[in-house]
């Protein structure tokens, strides 16, 4: 592993901080540049050791070769998935705390643990850290294997993770000091931008590169979905942060839009993150691994290049149905609408593709706990991907705007499909990643699975429950036309919903915490004696045809 370039870049970045420190223009722009320098010389350190994640030789499954060194480059994949794992259980924990805040505010801790601070640390954990690692990792993964070429760059790929770590704690740090652009999304400010700009063209390099590099002459589906991800994101990052600072050595800055427009430019993003980010990035996750853990090609591979091009083509206009009964003008609500309505199409055709790839091998749910994993994964995108058209209608809308429905939806598709299939997808890599004969205990996943299930199910359902409540009581007048319930009745009637939902929040924080104990210990080398998963025979090994 050679880390001679990096260590470089990191040493300098550590001595650009200091310099930050120095000559910053306020107090909070010191405190981050102290917190960028500290995480900068830590991970120095950390290159200058050389850890390695590898596999030993002793650890190579029977009947494969020993060999440690592979045509693919899977160093940065390891650490993608430990990352993966760590940042998921990071983000797990602190949604528990902020779903334990809204149950009972006096778990607020001045300045930097309110829930001002800690909700857009929550959601950008389990979005970009968690969600981030495991695209990255997995794209890393897939465009090698399906475009048979290693990895384009050489150690580009160790730039865009450890600039993405970068990027994170920054992010993180800022978050919880306070230091945003105040928006609704709470984008860090504007040097943090412009590194994770620097970081995504690395990632765009490495991912084409390997794709024009490739031996391959077709290019698979997946990695259309991978790249339509990068691009995209891009692209959104970039119009969304266009921000003037007032100085080189200030946190401060001036957004480029107002208004208005700057809440269609903020949803624009932010819908598109979800359409991007967290379903076409994922998609591409499925159409490679679904396949891969059943065994089964892809259901139809026709439907798939359709479900990519009229996915793509539909989501990106669909982000003003967040602004219905807004400032903006009605003919764009009306469009926001009727391509959120067109969406379900699409969006169905790929949840079909996912089931009925299982064609000939539905057992499997029985025996398989990771393609169960997979499978409710997929059933929770077709149920929240209609969920959303149907909450992007005017007259629903109109019910379910600013309510808990709305928290309840985002979740079951958050947790339910982002999370799901990401689970999947890190059970399946990390034996063949550490030449593990396979995962530590298969009776350790089901416990994950229904913990994380039932986790889905409490929170979402409670939630649904909970917004339908705060609508009627929002729009309840009495026979004189006023309001039957104030506002401060309709906060103290959500008191029991909340604790539900820290509960189901618990218990998908639970089996977060198991997975990464199973994954630990797979890495470690260990296997656990096991009879059956989850009361089912264990599933015998195929014997070669006489």
């Amino acid at each position: 592993m050679n880390y001679t370039f990096e260590t470089l870049v990191m040493a300098l970045l550590a001595f650009a901080a200091l310099l930050g420190v120095a000559f910053a223009h306020d107090s909070l722009f010191a405190a981050h540049m102290w917190v960028a320098f500290f995480v900068l010389a830590g991970g120095t350190v950390v290159m200058l050791r050389r850890m390695q994640f590898a596999p030993t030789k002793a650890s190579a499954p029977s009947g494969q070769p020993k060999a440690l060194q592979s045509e693919y480059f899977d160093d940065v994949v390891r650490y993608g998935v430990i990352a993966t794992v760590f940042w998921g259980v990071v983000g797990f924990l602190v949604g528990v705390v902020v779903a334990l805040q809204m149950a009972y505010p006096e778990l607020y801790i001045e300045p930097w643990f309110t829930f001002g601070r800690l909700r857009p640390l929550h959601t950008s954990a389990v979005i970009f850290a968690f969600g981030g690692n495991a695209l990255i990792a997995t794209s890393f993964y897939v465009v090698q294997r399906t475009s048979r070429a290693r990895l384009f760059g050489g150690n580009l790929g160790w730039f865009v993770f450890w600039g993405y770590q970068f990027f994170i704690v920054m992010a993180a740090t800022g978050y919880l000091l306070g230091i945003t652009q105040g928006r609704e999304y709470a984008e860090p400010e504007w040097y943090v931008d412009l590194w994770l700009t620097v970081v995504w063209v690395a990632y765009l390099i490495a991912f084409m590169g390997t794709i024009l590099t490739r031996k391959e002459p077709h290019i698979y589906v997946a990695n259309w979905f991978y790249l339509s991800f990068i691009v995209t994101i891009a692209m959104l990052h970039i119009v969304n942060n266009l921000a003037m600072p007032v100085s080189f050595l200030g946190v401060k800055s001036y957004s480029a839009f107002s208004g208005v427009q700057d809440a269609l430019t903020q949803w624009w993003y932010g819908h598109n993150a979800v359409g991007f980010f967290l379903t076409a990035g994922f998609l591409g996750m499925m159409y490679y691994f679904v396949p891969k853990q059943a065994g089964r090609p892809v259901y139809s591979y026709r439907l798939s290049i359709i479900h990519f091009w009229a996915l793509i083509f539909m989501y990106i206009w669909a982000g003003p149905h967040h602004l219905h009964y807004t400032a903006l003008p009605d003919w764009a609500q009306t469009l926001g609408m009727v391509f959120s309505v067109m969406l379900w199409m699409p969006s169905w055709g790929g949840m079909i593709n996912g089931l009925m790839t299982l064609s000939g091998a539905w057992d499997k749910i029985r025996t398989d706990p990771i393609i169960r994993m997979m499978v409710i994964a997929i059933a929770f995108y077709g149920m929240s991907t209609f969920e959303g058209p149907m909450m992007s209608i005017k007259a629903v809308n109109s019910l379910s705007h600013y309510t808990e429905w709305t928290i309840g939806h985002v979740h079951s598709g958050a947790l339910g499909w982002v999370g799901m299939i990401t689970f999947g997808a890190v059970y399946y890599l990390t034996p063949k990643l550490w030449n593990r004969n396979r995962l530590y205990s298969l009776q350790l996943v089901n416990w994950h699975f229904w913990l994380a299930t039932l986790g889905i199910v409490v929170y979402a359902a409670v939630l649904w429950v909970a917004g339908i409540q705060q609508g009627l009581m929002w729009r309840e007048y009495d026979d004189q036309g006023f309001l039957v319930y104030s506002f401060a009745e309709s906060v103290s009637a959500m008191h029991p919903y909340y604790v539900l939902r820290a509960i189901g929040g618990a218990m998908y924080l639970l089996g977060g915490i198991i997975m990464a104990y199973n994954v630990a210990m797979t890495i470690l080398g260990y296997e656990r004696k096991e009879a059956s998963v989850a009361g089912s025979p264990a599933p015998v090994a195929a014997q070669p045809a006489e």
